[in-house]
């Protein structure tokens, strides 16, 4: 939790440090009118966004003699990002980890940065953090030079102070600590700061340091925030308190489609110790209560309001998904996105393979289900212009109050968002759901309020990871593959908050907003990784399906009112390319298979990229090694260039099948990895491990079920309290080993490695029971149900 969040009231939040004060004081364009603007303040550098208005708010840097704060737009989601991200800031300030403060994800405060998603905080957040830094470092350059009346060039930094050696110079400049019998001057970065403003834009040309002269950068530095976490002093989302706080609960219809509530025993409610109001705003129905409790027991049916539903068209029945992906009826978008001229190949190719894939929908499935607070005032703030305060742990905070705005009919000037960490995400869950439920609420109450979702809150409303279908075609010659042809068929990831839209946030769908039109393309989204990265020609094409009722089929524009025909979908880690992998990864593994060829080693002769042949030489050892498919065991590869475009992966799976019950266990995991520069190699780890776990839980486990109307798999666990079908995740008991093999490029841009494992892992794992059973299986999950109906056949 930020320092922000502590300093709670109407205009204490604008002064968490008195650096901030400051920048808010500055006048445009002049460094003497900042000066002026701030008479008796302490010097300061602040760093501002390039090309953005000079009195803007937002900062990269603010440094002054008692404080060095980053303000990052990319958020701590439980990955070490904002470790890493300061090991790439002090590096350039030649400081270390612990010397520097971190405020991240603040609308008024931070410049925005886009989302912290897709695995790309270091690749992007951290490029322009790092050249932020170093715009910083010249000009504590300049006034260390100025003030020791020597040319830049003759000074070094090292702890926190510029050092010049020359026992000739000796006189006016400060003699600090550290002499050694030398005349050795000095001035720290504290003393430059005591005088001056400066108010400087990033410059994309300032210096960075030599990566040969990394001192932070490539080292594993602990988790800054990982102390807090373990010992429990570590405030997250959820425990935010706030001055006349209540409480918030959302009553949802049973059905994704129902409709015209009716409310009912309003003064069961009333008579709750703590009941405030039931607030309704056309489908959406709460309750807001001085306690948890209290609104928990209002909106319970057995105890407070009931709410009668009209039920509302069906969903497409999860038994018949597989083929109503493919159903033509059921897409908006054709899209040819490549298309390498394969026909002719294929027509003279001696040896044509086909086969179908799919995947089921996905959910995230969190430790902790999500949470928001928003305060909604009835009028600005006369000094800062703040209406809306809203605390969430939203991976874009910035989309968020343009959607929030939207939603309130007010402008995005209005809203603040401040990022709070809760229990971590992977990918886009229900924590913006939860601030637009939150604010709704806070409306109507006029007070502040806490909205804390139940587990099955987040499993039956957060927005899920679509199921895709895939229809595989491949040439074989007598060197290996010729021809690659993979049609899909998806649901698009759709339901980010966007600006100037809010009808994609439960509240805003539930209150009569409609979403925005659907993706007319499937890159960046459902087509991640969709095409391969091997030297053969290939054609990609996507079906794109719609989750909604469209106004018509080429548009993917909603129809009014929203009825639904799928449950909602939107980004889960990878997006499409979990998916996308699997069919690839295991279909390449066919068409080796078929031409008689080693499957890694026909992976190494068709890659053209150096690196991509790296990892997967890296694997050559473990492959020779292997188990060779016998009693059930067996080893399979996969890999991946993450986007295409991206960090390179390669994963090696050893599984142990019951050939009796078709329990698979995965015995041992290795992946070789290749992100370009590595910032922090046990963080770096740390991502690796995470993507191999949840890639295993995907893959033989998590599958969301649901009926006609709503999502049913609602629970960790059924019981005789919750009968429902639980989400099946991977348990400790079953995590299996995992290695890493670090590729560091040093010379190379560092890429994210918050995503690329996991594609390879879905392949790797089908491989390796094929391997163990002679049985390809081309659907997901690998249960044991599903395993032992192959081994059958």
């Amino acid at each position: 939790m930020t320092d922000t969040v502590r300093t709670l009231s109407r205009r204490g939040f604008l002064s968490g440090t008195g650096a901030l004060v400051v920048a808010f004081s500055f006048q445009p364009s002049a460094r003497e009118s900042a000066a002026a603007a701030a008479p008796g303040e302490k010097g300061l550098v602040r760093v501002r966004a390039e090309g953005s208005a000079p009195a803007a708010r937002e900062s990269w840097l603010v440094l002054t003699a008692d404080r060095i704060t980053v303000y990052s737009g990319k958020v701590e989601l439980g990955t070490g990002i904002r470790t890493a991200l300061t090991q790439m800031v002090v590096e350039e300030l030649r400081l270390d980890v612990a010397d520097v403060a971190y405020v991240q994800g603040d609308t008024l405060l931070s410049v925005s940065q886009e989302g912290t998603t897709g695995s790309k905080s270091l690749q992007e957040g951290g490029i322009e953090l790092r050249q932020a830094a170093a715009t910083a470092y010249r000009e504590l350059l300049r006034r260390a030079a100025a003030h020791l009346d020597v040319p830049a060039d003759r000074l070094t930094a090292e702890n926190g102070s510029f050092r010049v050696r020359s026992g000739r110079e000796a006189g006016s400049a400060d003699r600090e600590a550290g002499s050694t019998g030398q005349d050795v001057r000095s001035v720290s970065y504290r003393r430059l700061l005591e005088s001056g403003v400066d108010v400087v834009p990033l410059d994309a040309t300032a210096p960075l340091v030599p990566t040969g002269d990394y001192r932070v950068v490539g080292r594993s530095v602990r988790r800054v925030e990982l102390p807090g976490k373990l010992d429990g002093r570590f405030r997250y989302l959820s425990d935010l308190r706030l001055p006349g706080m209540l409480y918030g609960r959302v009553v949802r219809p049973p059905g994704r489609n129902a409709t015209d509530p009716v409310v009912g025993q309003l003064a069961r409610a009333q008579a709750v110790p703590g009941f405030v109001a039931v607030v309704r705003e056309g489908r959406f129905v709460g309750v807001v209560a001085e306690s948890e409790w209290a609104a928990a027991r209002a909106a319970a049916p057995a105890t407070g309001i009931t709410v009668a539903w009209t039920p509302g068209p069906p969903l497409i029945p999860q038994a018949e998904l597989a083929t109503a992906l493919r159903d033509p009826a059921n897409h908006y978008r054709t899209v040819l996105e490549q298309d390498g001229g394969v026909d002719p190949v294929f027509d003279a190719a001696d040896t044509v393979l086909t086969a179908e894939y799919f995947t089921p929908f996905h959910m995230h499935g969190a430790m902790g289900a999500s949470s928001a607070v928003a305060d909604v005032r009835e009028s600005p703030d006369p000094e800062t212009g703040i209406q809306v305060t809203v605390w969430a742990s939203s991976q874009n905070v910035t989309n968020l109050r343009g959607s929030l705005a939207h939603l309130l009919g007010i402008g995005p000037e209005r809203v603040r968002i401040l990022f709070e960490e809760a229990s971590g995400c992977y990918g886009h869950n229900g924590a913006d759901d939860a601030a637009a439920d939150a604010v709704l609420l806070s409306r109507a109450a006029r007070r502040p309020v806490q909205v804390q979702w139940t587990r099955q809150n987040e499993h039956a409303w957060e927005p899920l990871g679509g199921a895709q279908a895939h229809d595989m075609r491949g040439a074989l010659g007598p060197d290996g593959i010729t021809a690659w042809s993979h049609r899909f068929y998806a649901v698009p990831a759709s339901s980010r908050p966007q600006q100037g839209n809010s009808g994609t946030l439960l509240a805003g769908a539930l209150t009569g907003r409609l979403p925005a039109a659907l993706p007319q393309s499937s890159v960046n989204n459902s087509g991640r990784n969709a095409p391969v990265t091997y030297g053969f020609p290939q054609r990609v094409e996507a079906r794109l399906v719609k989750p909604f009722e469209t106004t018509g089929t080429p548009a993917g524009v909603p129809a009014g009112p929203l009825v639904y025909r799928l449950p909602r979908t939107s980004s889960l880690r990878s997006l499409g390319g979990f998916s996308n992998n699997f069919a690839n990864e295991s279909f390449f593994d066919e068409m080796a298979h078929a031409g008689g060829h080693d499957p890694l080693e026909l992976r190494i002769a068709s890659l053209p990229d150096p690196r991509a042949v790296a990892v997967c030489r890296a694997l050559r050892s473990l492959w020779r090694d292997r188990p060779r498919g016998t009693a059930g065991v067996g080893a399979g590869v996969a890999f991946q260039q993450y986007e295409v475009h991206d960090a390179y992966a390669a994963a090696y799976a050893e599984v142990e099948v019951d050939l009796g019950t078709g329990r698979v266990r995965v015995r041992r995991v290795v992946v070789a990895h290749d992100c370009g520069l590595i910032v922090n190699p046990d963080g770096l780890r740390n991502q690796i491990e995470g993507n191999v776990m949840q890639g295993v839980s995907r893959t033989l486990k998590e599958e969301v079920r649901y009926t006609a109307d709503r999502v049913t798999s609602v629970v960790w666990e059924s019981n005789s309290f919750n009968p429902t079908p639980q989400y099946e995740v991977l348990r400790f008991d079953e995590i299996p080993v995992v290695e890493t093999i670090l590729i560091n490029r040093p010379d190379k841009p560092p890429l994210g490695g918050g995503e690329p494992t996991i594609g390879t892992i879905p392949g790797a794992l089908a491989n390796a029971v094929f391997a163990a059973t002679g049985k390809r299986i081309r659907s997901l999950p690998l249960s044991p149900e599903r395993v032992k109906a192959a081994l059958g056949e």
